[in-house]
């Protein structure tokens, strides 16, 4: 999981690594003991020990009185303070979305090895909603998911394919490691993701990246496959790259 290699202060990637592998626990327990939390963080156990000690004392992570550790509640008010502004932010740029393309309109953060919906803006159509905020759906099988996943490199994609596997939620889910990565050197390329009926039948997605590698977060538009059609993707592919702009340009003033 470690992302130190990619440039910065190392010390700082490897805390925040250690708090991502406690993110990722989250669906299992949401804590870990020290020698399996260094290995999932891909950190040697001493150094992750110095570490966390550090971020124990600051808050943002606890140990249990059985010496495991967790996420700490100094992390509370931060994520509801980061909602709040990206709320503000977003829904502008979404409700421009539906307006547009008359679908609805997501968007997503990487939340440890799964994307997470944190806003979105209901289609002008009456039907049954596929994702609502809050809902946590693979990497590997969605729009929004495979678009952050291209901002990854291989060896990151690699290790969340292993910790998660590939599972087939339909007959056209990418099910191999090599299948998913030529689709996201697809994504890549064109700038765009594409799910078509990869995590429910008879739905289609189409995602873009926000920002740069290391961001996290993309911004999709979904609904029925009979609906988003091949013309509406092209539509939409403009669309979504520039709500991604604004929503950086957003960010970052927020």
């Amino acid at each position: 999981m470690s992302t130190a290699s990619g440039g910065g202060v190392q010390s700082l990637h490897r805390s925040l690594d250690l708090v991502a592998a406690l993110e990722a626990a989250g669906a299992h327990g949401g804590h870990l003991p020290l020698a399996e939390l260094a290995e999932t963080a891909g950190i040697p156990a001493a150094t992750a020990h110095r570490l966390l000690r550090t971020l124990v004392e600051r808050g943002y992570v606890r140990q249990r009185p059985d010496r495991r550790y967790a996420l700490g509640f100094r992390l509370v008010p931060l994520g509801t303070t980061a909602t709040a502004l990206l709320g503000e932010v977003a829904e502008g740029v979404l409700a421009d979305l539906v307006d547009e393309l008359g679908e609805t309109a997501n968007l997503a953060v990487l939340a440890g090895p799964r994307a997470e919906y944190v806003a979105q803006v209901p289609g002008r159509y009456a039907m049954r909603m596929f994702t609502q905020v809050g809902h946590r759906v693979a990497l590997h099988c969605t729009g929004v998911g495979k678009a952050l996943l291209a901002q990854l490199d291989d060896a990151a994609v690699a290790a969340v394919a292993a910790r998660e596997g590939l599972p087939g939620h339909t007959a056209h889910t990418l099910t191999t490691l090599p299948a998913l990565r030529d689709a996201l050197a697809l994504v890549r390329e064109r700038g765009y993701a594409e799910d078509q009926e990869e995590q429910e039948l008879g739905v289609r997605c189409v995602a873009v990246p926000v920002g740069g590698a290391g961001v996290g977060m993309a911004v999709s538009v979904s609904g029925p496959l009979t609906r988003v059609t091949d013309d509406v993707v092209e539509r939409a592919v403009p669309a979504l790259q520039a709500a991604a702009v604004r929503l950086v340009a957003g960010r970052d003033g927020a």
